[in-house]
């Protein structure tokens, strides 16, 4: 590639260009490559504003001569590319004109003392992302996805996140047994079993456990939980949606801790 700090792309068989529609298109390839396609504006801003500094920036030449003022020393590298190019790798219905790739954080160690959410084969993308929306804004700043668990890094997670990625700790991939490590409470929900919610006094810092959609937590976190707790239903409904019942929980432990 030429040394310019801008680099300008014409061609759909640019070695670059491909890279970025595995990123932007296949839900796993950020664990080959250990980057990130981030689509539009929004996450884009969240990213820089935890600091986060860009590996690249992308740009539609239409875009590019709005975007110089905001964005031309956002990144290492800058990239410009004709707007079919960058519309081809959107999967929205209104392609955004930029997006970023930055780099994934080397592997996390698990924070056994810390307040934690426990994905156990959440397998839904939006539910995935909205669960670490609340955590974020509850005050639960570790991810730990099981195996079966949708990716966390993937494209749909990533938007249905809205940029709570940037502030959390993530760790995914881990089995059951993992949670051995943990020194704090873990409590897991129920449609038929434990206290109801507003009843228990909630430990914090904790680890809710959030399960399945169909099946909900698992067996072996049920064995290991110091709580169960049931969120109450007058209106007569089965269950509630996993995201649901997680923003739920984890308002309760927060509020709890005024």
């Amino acid at each position: 590639m030429s040394s310019d700090p801008i680099t300008h792309i014409q061609s759909r068989d640019n070695p670059l260009l491909k890279e970025l529609r595995r990123l932007s298109q296949d839900s796993t390839a950020y664990r080959k490559q250990g980057r990130v396609w981030l689509e539009g504006d929004h996450l884009c801003r969240a990213a820089l504003a935890r600091g986060w500094k860009p590996a690249l920036a992308v740009f539609s030449e239409s875009f590019w001569p709005q975007a110089q003022a905001q964005y031309a020393q956002a990144a290492i590298k800058t990239i410009v590319m004709a707007d079919k190019l960058l519309a081809d790798l959107s999967s929205l219905e209104s392609p955004a004109p930029m997006g970023f790739v930055v780099d994934l954080p080397s592997a996390t160690a698990l924070d056994p003392a810390a307040a934690s959410v426990i994905l156990d084969r959440v397998q839904d993308a939006g539910n995935v992302g909205s669960i670490l929306r609340s955590a974020g804004a509850f005050g639960f700043k570790q991810i730990i996805a099981l195996k079966g668990t949708a990716a966390l890094w993937s494209p749909k997670v990533l938007r249905a996140g809205m940029g709570a990625h940037f502030g959390l700790r993530l760790i995914e991939g881990l089995e059951p047994e993992a949670l051995e490590a943990l020194t704090v409470p873990l409590v897991v929900t129920s449609s038929h079993q434990g206290a109801l919610l507003q009843d228990q006094k909630l430990p914090f810092p904790c680890a809710w456990a959030m399960g399945h959609e169909g099946q909900g937590v698992g067996p072996a976190l049920q064995a290991r939980a110091q709580i169960a707790v049931r969120i109450g239903q007058p209106g007569g409904e089965e269950s509630l949606n996993v995201a649901a019942a997680a923003a739920i929980c984890l308002h309760a432990s927060a509020i709890g801790q005024r």
